[in-house]
């Protein structure tokens, strides 16, 4: 046995101690093996997988089962006594892994042969020929049913488990009550949400329908979900009045109904019993992790949490005003609790937002203070890891950001919040196809059917985005018409579709045509202002792009936000053209510091871009060969130098020739490379 084969058996041997050690321990799960062992989460989870092909998890339940197995040979336990003594809450959960795992249930087990019930091994007989015949009669039965059968059982699967939350009334004629009401709705949604058997419809998606004259039938329909929770109810004093209930929502059937009375203090017991008992309804089966999940309180200071309701509502309403709003309430619930992580981890994303936009950066400090009490008070909560990762995008520290988005992925792996942040930091902050590709495919492998319509178009459009970047104009394309067929008013989807049209037809002029279409139906959209005035500076039709950028700048400029800085270039050649050269000057000054400390992969690309253009044409060319040497880069650098006006002082040199060209063989040659892999895993 080799040195690497001892160190890895001790591995497992010391992994299979800590998981018996701890075996009638419910709590006990990857998070807790991963401290007890002294390895990150994400590392143990590598480790386990390349070692038994196995998650964490399912290596600790096959441990928890194969204890099990011996305990009820013994015969002097019930099944019910044997689960929990082998660390499941949940008997019935206990007896589907069982049988999942084993073939037959718990209760055959003790009249099972016991090395016949071993798991590992396979019996050694004798196949006659009749037993080969029905062998062949059953396996052709089990074609039918994988091919006619099972895609309908899926599909049906995937809707019943789909509900959605609408928001409360309130019954109360206080609007001030309404807060409470809304934060019962949510956390109500959130509890679901850490049910991995059920695609809950998000908040944003039912928000819409808070008064709403459309019928259950119709409200389902257009969210894709089967099943409904209405609820209402008021704050009386120091008691909570809360009616809900379940339906069934194909059907129009009330499930099931409950009234509460409950006093302030017990309103984590309400919403507890409220997902456990919608999940109980519709016969989805706890797992001991989602268990735990739901029965974790944020606070047991109910003066503290009722601040923290408050402060929801304008936190969600993502303007300025509403996160300036949301602070107090959020302030006031850490005075009430001093250890309240996600009044914290709030605070932080508030202050984070507030500055996001900024030149200057205000809130630094407080982001980074509120984000250190959040994890200090709870460091598995993925809200205050994506507090400390905003502390880090706040500071420009994009690479000090990545593992706690990283991490915070780790606790809640179908986030699809988390995974469309990191494909926009591959995208922005750190521009890498590869990875930004990873991201957006893993973005569509949620469950997209659970989506609501907006994100569904949001997801879609990551893909695409992800696909033309690498050169899949096709796919791009056939992604984007998806996103727009989820929603026609997604602009964004608008104007990278001009772009994945012009990768295939290469007409500039149906592009800008495109795009006016686009910033016709929102004049006020800064990103697609600067995308017309980029296409007509491609044109160099300068005076329509001066009327563009003057547009984009003055709005810019009164609104105090630093965003495309990689546009002065051109806005600096354009005024040059129309005459203006002291602010020309002013905006390729600007470039020049956003070259120097630009820190992606494209920084000596545009220190190119810099020098071609005041033409001094021996460093343009030596910063080109540089950035010739990277490799993930977007189809759009080749694609546009060819006709920058930025390179205007390079265009008849055959070095600068030769040097696209080498830019553009490697990206096709790579684009083979991913092409192959993608297909491999039926991905396109």
């Amino acid at each position: 046995m080799s040195d690497s084969d001892a160190i890895q058996n001790d591995f497992i041997t010391k992994v299979n101690e800590l998981i018996e050690e701890n075996i009638s321990n419910t709590q006990f799960g990857v998070s807790e093996l991963a401290q007890e062992i002294g390895m990150s989460r994400s590392n143990l989870l590598r480790k386990v997988k390349s070692l038994t092909k196995l998650s964490v998890s399912q290596y600790i339940r096959q441990i928890r089962l194969k204890h099990s197995m011996q305990m009820l040979h013994e015969g002097s336990l019930t099944v019910s006594e044997v689960s929990y003594r082998v660390g499941f809450s949940s008997t019935s959960y206990f007896i589907k892994c069982f049988h999942d795992f084993y073939g037959f249930s718990p209760g055959e087990a003790e009249k099972r042969n016991f090395e016949e019930s071993n798991h590992d091994q396979a019996p050694n007989m004798k196949i006659s020929k009749k037993i080969f015949l029905l062998a062949g009669a059953f396996i052709i039965l089990v074609l039918v049913f994988f091919i006619f059968i099972m895609p309908y059982l899926s599909a049906k699967k995937q809707i019943i488990k789909s509900i959605a939350v609408l928001p409360f009334r309130n019954d109360s004629n206080d609007s001030s009550n309404l807060y409470i009401i809304n934060g019962l709705m949510e956390s109500i949604l959130t509890n679901l949400q850490k049910i991995e058997d059920l695609n809950v419809i998000s908040r944003t998606s039912v928000e819409k329908y808070r008064n709403t004259n459309k019928s259950i039938s119709d409200i389902a329909k257009e969210l894709n979900a089967y099943y409904i929770v209405e609820g209402s109810g008021q704050k009386v004093g120091n008691k909570v009045l809360l009616n809900i209930q379940l339906i069934d929502a194909k059907y129009d059937k009330h499930l099931w109904a409950q009234q509460y009375n409950k006093g302030t203090e017990d309103i984590f017991t309400l919403q507890l019993d409220v997902a456990k008992n919608i999940a109980e309804e519709i016969k989805v089966i706890l797992t001991p992790e989602e268990v735990k999940k739901i029965n974790k309180i944020p606070t047991d200071n109910p003066v503290a949490y009722d601040f923290y309701l408050k402060g929801l509502e304008p936190l969600h309403q993502g303007t300025e005003t509403g996160l300036i709003e949301a602070i107090p309430y959020f302030e006031k619930a850490t005075v009430e609790d001093p250890e309240f992580s996600d009044a914290y981890a709030n605070l932080a994303i508030a202050y984070y937002y507030l500055d996001i936009f900024q030149i200057e950066k205000k809130n630094s400090e407080l982001i980074n203070n509120y984000a250190d009490k959040a994890l200090l008070f709870d460091s598995h909560n993925s809200r205050s890891l994506i507090a400390k990762a905003f502390y880090y995008m706040n500071i420009a520290e994009y690479d000090q950001a990545l593992p706690y988005f990283e991490k915070a992925l780790d606790y809640s792996p179908n986030s699809a919040f988390i995974i469309n942040f990191l494909s926009d930091f591959y995208t922005t902050y750190r521009p890498n196809t590869g990875k930004y590709l990873e991201y957006a495919l893993k973005g569509i492998q949620l469950d997209i059917a659970s989506s609501d319509s907006a994100t569904a178009s949001f997801t879609y459009l990551h893909v695409s985005n992800a696909l033309i970047q690498s050169g899949f104009v096709d796919e791009a394309l056939r992604y984007i018409n998806k996103s727009l067929e989820y929603n026609p008013q997604n602009i964004y989807s608008e104007y990278v579709k001009a772009y994945i049209l012009f990768a295939k037809n290469k007409d500039l002029n149906q592009t800008i045509q495109l795009l006016l279409n686009t910033l016709e139906k929102d004049p006020t959209r800064l990103d697609v202002l600067q995308e017309v005035a980029k296409i007509y500076y491609y044109l160099r039709d300068f005076d329509n792009s001066y009327i563009y950028y003057k547009r984009f700048l003055d709005t810019k400029n009164a609104l105090n936000m630093d965003i495309y800085p990689s546009e002065n270039s051109n806005i600096a050649v354009v005024f040059s053209e129309l005459g203006f050269k002291e602010e020309s000057s002013k905006y390729l000054n600007e470039f020049k510091i956003f070259a120097d400390n630009n820190e992606s992969i494209y920084k000596n690309y545009i220190l190119s871009n810099y020098y071609s253009y005041i033409g001094d044409t021996e460093k343009a060319l030596e910063y080109l060969r540089l950035f010739s040497n990277e490799e993930d880069y977007f189809y759009w650098v080749f694609t546009f130098a060819k006709i920058d006006p930025l390179y205007d002082n390079l265009k008849d040199s055959e070095e600068f020739k030769m040097i696209i060209q080498s830019i553009e063989t490697k990206f096709w040659n790579k684009h083979k490379e991913v092409k192959a892999a993608l297909k491999a895993k039926k991905l396109i």
